[in-house]
């Protein structure tokens, strides 16, 4: 535990498994969709560094990064008690994070309205935008697109294969998430093949309020439209949440359509520097603001 400075209403400390419980009160309180399963993947992930703001046994606030291949450190899950807002407990965060993330190449993050007046303070360059959309049940009777022979379930034989698609177009390995979805949600996981190769997947969990849909990938637009039809077959009748690019507005409208309505929409920001911007153009869903 960092010794308290004076004038300082936290210590900050290592967040573990055992704080759990605490720190999903945090995100339940502000509505987020986190389980306890995404919180231990966060925690669990050797090489993330996951933090704690505590005053008399109480976690405060919270502010984790997943450290991709020690390229990619992608900040997520800055949450403070609304009691002790306006008190330095995420720049006191977001200090510590930053100072133990000084050997990843790259620091990302997806801000909210928000936090994107308090990033740049600390060297953040915004990259592009991200929507939220919802849907409080799913219904694809009337969508127009067709599921065909190119789509199947994600076998384990395709996972190197997703791995090193996910890397080109995120930018970096993402093995451990990837594995962690395909393992817990393998309902969720497609992948669209041409001439025997990949050329699109897509993924999903479940969440406390929505399931989640996505990392989607796919070459074109019409391969992501397939993907995500699928998905939401599968997710008949259920609650969604998907975080879609801006550029994306094919797509976008095919979820308009759908019944999805705009919830709010993020800022994909970088540290300094951008080494690894990935494929954008062939990343149409991203994992979650918290994952990337």
């Amino acid at each position: 535990m960092r010794k308290r400075k004076s004038g300082q209403v936290a210590d900050l400390r290592t967040l573990t498994i055992h704080d759990i419980r605490q720190a999903k009160k945090l995100s339940d309180a502000e509505k987020w969709n986190q389980t306890e399963k995404d919180w231990e993947l966060i925690i669990s992930k050797p090489g993330n560094v996951c933090l704690a703001a505590e005053t008399n046994g109480k976690i405060i606030g919270t502010a984790a990064a997943m450290n991709y291949e020690n390229e990619v450190a992608w900040i997520g899950m800055v949450l403070v008690d609304r009691e002790f807002r306006g008190q330095g407990i995420s720049k006191l965060l977001l200090t510590g994070l930053l100072e133990q993330l000084k050997s990843c190449r790259s620091v990302k993050l997806d801000a909210t309205p928000a936090g994107q007046k308090v990033y740049p303070k600390f060297g953040f360059r915004e990259e592009y935008l991200i929507h939220r959309m919802t849907i409080e049940s799913v219904e694809t009777a009337t969508l127009k697109a067709e599921c065909d022979g190119s789509l199947e379930p994600l076998q384990p034989d395709d996972i190197p294969e997703v791995i090193e698609y996910d890397r080109r177009v995120f930018g970096t390995d993402r093995k451990f998430l990837l594995e962690f979805l395909v393992e817990n949600y393998p309902e969720y996981a497609w992948v669209l093949k041409r001439e025997g190769r990949i050329n699109g997947f897509a993924l999903g969990r479940k969440g406390t309020r929505f399931n989640q849909v996505g990392p989607v990938m796919a070459s074109t637009t019409e391969e992501a439209t397939k993907l995500m039809l699928k998905l939401l077959i599968c997710l008949e009748g259920k609650p969604v949440v998907t975080d879609i690019l801006d550029d994306k507005r094919d797509l976008t409208e095919w979820l308009y359509a759908a019944g999805f309505v705009k919830q709010r929409h993020f800022i994909r920001m970088y540290r300094n520097e951008n080494p690894f911007p990935g494929i954008p153009e062939n990343q149409f869903l991203i994992c979650g603001p918290e994952l990337g």
